[in-house]
């Protein structure tokens, strides 16, 4: 029986983004044992795609080295067989696991001196391969080949039973349709739609909508101002939920509206009707994958500027997105939603708009 380990990405959204990749290894090799070895903040996505049979928890934090943790790590793992290891990461240290641990074949794209940890090192070609969903997946076909398109978009798997716990353990029971309103961006404030007008678009909706703030612990104060200001409008789950739980009330809710974040391509991968609100960043290189999502960015000449925080202090890219442009925005995808739109669940090349708009290359460091 082949086994291979996916060294999966440390961000969230990056790790839904991997999911063509696993289907199309499953689609190589059907009897293929997929696991995959991911930090814990990230493994609730990753149990939710069919492909993958278990996840082994990635024991270290952002930057962490810990080498000799990793040896004795990457020996115990020799005894499970893996015949195959694909390093999703472009650091060093994350091609380091598969090593110590004698897998046979390591596949991934070169950087950071990885020769001798990769004996399948591939050289990116950032224009063949303009989307970070297209480079993951590319990993799956032999060296040189040409990556088949369309690919499918990333889809998660929820178990009602879970879900219904999920509510249940939060006492949500909703009479009217719910919004998920995503309000944080773990990369940082130039990619958060400011609450006040989250807080005015919950009031907007409030009459047809039920609305959940959702974000991690670290968005719980910016989850209370939007309550605060929609003057009860919006309900703040934002920390109470893990990623698990948050994925089952994206998946309970008819409509999401996000900034570009983890949660923004969860949302799209449960292709939930999604509004996608860009600042900072380009929807050119990790846009939200389905297509009953709609992407809103005003397009200033500052942006996208790919910063944590606004360079010139006054974040125009956002702070000038209303929410009643965002509503204009709903209005339409709803209406396209219902007419039953043509989709055809898969991701096209989009190297036009790559060449138009600046983009980060390479896939993310871990």
């Amino acid at each position: 029986m082949q086994k291979a380990l996916i060294i999966a990405p440390s961000w969230v959204g990056d790790a839904v983004m991997a999911q063509p990749l696993l289907r199309r290894l499953r689609e190589r090799n059907p009897e293929l044992l997929l696991d995959a070895f991911a930090p814990s903040w990230v493994a609730p996505v990753l149990e939710r795609m069919p492909e993958i049979r278990r996840v082994v928890i990635n024991p270290f934090a952002h930057g962490e080295l810990r080498l000799k943790v990793r040896w004795e790590m990457g020996r115990s793992l020799r005894r499970d067989g893996y015949q195959h290891a694909i390093v999703l990461p472009n650091s060093l240290k994350s091609a380091l696991l598969p090593f110590f641990a004698g897998i046979p074949l390591r596949t991934g794209y070169l950087g950071e001196m990885r020769y001798l940890l990769l004996n399948d090192a591939r050289r990116l070609d950032k224009q063949a391969l303009p989307l970070m969903v297209e480079r993951f997946a590319a990993l799956a076909e032999r060296p040189g080949a040409t990556l088949q398109r369309p690919l499918p978009y990333p889809r998660l798997s929820v178990d009602a039973a879970r879900q219904r716990e999920t509510l249940d353990k939060l006492r949500l029971a909703p009479a009217k349709p719910v919004a998920a309103f995503c309000v944080g961006a773990e990369y940082g404030a130039a990619k958060r739609w400011p609450t006040r007008h989250f807080a005015r678009l919950a009031q907007l909706l409030a009459n047809d909508y039920e609305i959940w703030l959702l974000g991690s612990a670290k968005d719980a104060a910016i989850g209370a101002e939007i309550e605060s200001l929609s003057a009860g409008a919006a309900s703040n789950l934002c920390g109470k939920t893990d990623l698990g739980q948050a994925v089952d009330l994206i998946a309970a809710s008819s409509l999401a509206i996000s900034n570009d974040s983890g949660l923004m391509h969860v949302a799209a991968a449960l292709d939930i009707p999604l509004i996608a609100l860009y600042g900072s960043s380009s929807p050119g290189f990790t846009p939200p994958l389905s297509d009953r999502a709609r992407v809103l960015s005003l397009k200033l000449p500052c942006s996208p500027c790919f910063k944590r925080v606004c360079p010139l202090g006054h974040l125009d890219c956002l702070e000038k997105l209303t929410a009643e442009q965002v509503l204009a925005e709903i209005g339409m995808l709803v209406t396209e939603c219902r007419s039953g739109f043509s989709r055809d669940s898969a991701v096209h090349s989009v190297a036009p708009l790559i060449a138009a708009e600046a983009a980060p290359t390479g896939t993310r460091k871990a």
